[in-house]
């Protein structure tokens, strides 16, 4: 069968972002690198299967634990996203403590070998993962509709946070980075926001408690996360790395869900 090249880049997003098993093939895949648009899209049906943990809880007939729960949360999404991304959080966490210049750092995140910084960077993802997933069943406990709007716009967040960065940034090195820096220029941001548009429309809508605020806080956590990771990359980088993508798709999430929860609870 011959898929029209959206069709196929979101065959190879889903493929490229999750462990879904679909769009391993090398069209989907260059299909999926030069629509970066395609990654807010399937943030859609990603974050409806990250949040199946607090819909579990939230479902079944005794109480569970919400720290329970953030635990589950966490164990469950590299289950469903795959833990490449986490790798990009290490590698970057290894590289932030180096000391030396951008070719040093670099080096760094080729080596395998996880140090210190690596080390305190994935703890401080996890526990705000685990403290993310509690606090979503909290949310759920009053509103499961609004809990699951709110992990599904963080997840679009995070992918459109992570797409803006392949929009306007340049690899400093050959990799999974350029590959995809090198196929798509600042008009693609134009998509990226267009497609990102449902979900802050949806959830603005169909939150009971929140709103406006809520989706204010969890993008404008997501961007701010892109921001930061771009200026970092480039001054201590030299560029936008596939470590850096990653790691930003991680970053956005849980700065994300946190803030929106933070709105959510304040409204």
């Amino acid at each position: 069968m011959v898929l029209t090249r959206p069709v196929a880049a979101l065959r190879g997003a889903l493929g490229f972002l999750s462990r879904v098993p679909v769009g391993r093939t090398d069209r989907a895949w260059e299909a999926f690198r030069r629509t970066p648009a395609a990654m807010p899209a399937v943030g859609y049906a990603i974050g409806a299967l990250v949040s199946l943990p607090v819909v579990a809880a939230a479902l079944v007939p005794v109480r569970v634990p919400p720290l329970t729960v953030g635990v589950a949360f966490a164990a469950w999404l590299p289950l469903v996203t795959g833990i490449t991304h986490l790798d990009g959080v290490a590698d970057l966490g290894d590289a932030a403590v180096v000391h030396g210049d951008a070719e040093r750092r670099r080096a760094v995140l080729k080596d395998s070998a996880l140090g210190v910084g690596g080390t305190v960077a994935l703890a401080l993802v996890v526990a705000g993962l685990v403290a993310a997933g509690a606090a979503v069943t909290g949310v759920a406990a009053r509103s499961l509709g609004d809990a699951v709007a709110l992990v599904v716009l963080a997840e679009v967040g995070a992918k459109a946070a992570t797409a803006a960065l392949v929009c306007v940034g340049d690899a400093p090195h050959e990799g999974l980075g350029s590959a995809l820096t090198a196929a798509s220029g600042p008009r693609a941001l134009a998509g990226v926001a267009l497609v990102t548009t449902p979900a802050a429309l949806g959830a603005r809508a169909g939150l009971s408690t929140g709103g406006a605020g809520v989706v204010a806080a969890a993008l404008t956590a997501a961007v701010v996360v892109a921001a930061l990771a771009f200026a970092w990359a480039r001054s201590r980088l030299g560029g936008v790395s596939g470590d850096v993508l990653g790691a930003t798709n991680e970053l956005a999430r849980v700065v994300g869900l946190h803030a929106g929860v933070i709105a959510w609870t304040l409204s």
